[in-house]
């Protein structure tokens, strides 16, 4: 979770993730708990569970830039990759996690598996991405 959490272009994409199955568990990269949109979110999930195999994936959206934040951000997205995990990334995220695989990417969002990147520029693409994962 991201202070001012932002999925850019893509709106709110919770609903859009949960409709292909995916069920999210929240990192928190800084306060315990985050308010998002009047709601307090509490995070459920650790970097120990990307590690130790929990966790199939990470989703990144943009948001505020506080250098321990994106330290932050930064950790946990090279924990996934040498877990062999995708990220999925959105708004400013995108260039946060191109700059951790050592990629160029431009888009509203995109998928980082492996050594491929696969932008997701609207909404369909996004449903189209999960699902092939």
């Amino acid at each position: 979770m991201r202070r001012d959490m932002d999925f850019g272009e893509m709106g709110d994409v919770e609903g859009a993730l949960r409709a292909e199955g995916v069920g999210l568990a929240p990192i928190s990269t800084g306060d315990a708990s985050l308010v998002a949109g009047g709601v307090t979110v509490l995070a459920t999930a650790t970097a120990s569970d990307i590690a130790e195999g929990r966790l199939k994936g990470l989703i990144v959206p943009g948001g505020a830039q506080d250098a321990t934040g994106l330290a932050a951000v930064r950790a946990l997205i090279d924990l996934a990759r040498a877990n062999q995990l995708p990220v999925i990334a959105f708004a400013d995220g995108v260039h946060v996690a191109a700059d951790r695989f050592g990629v160029a990417a431009q888009a509203p969002g995109a998928l980082f598996n492996g050594e491929q990147v696969q932008l997701v520029n609207a909404r369909p693409d996004l449903a189209a991405v999960v699902a092939a994962l």
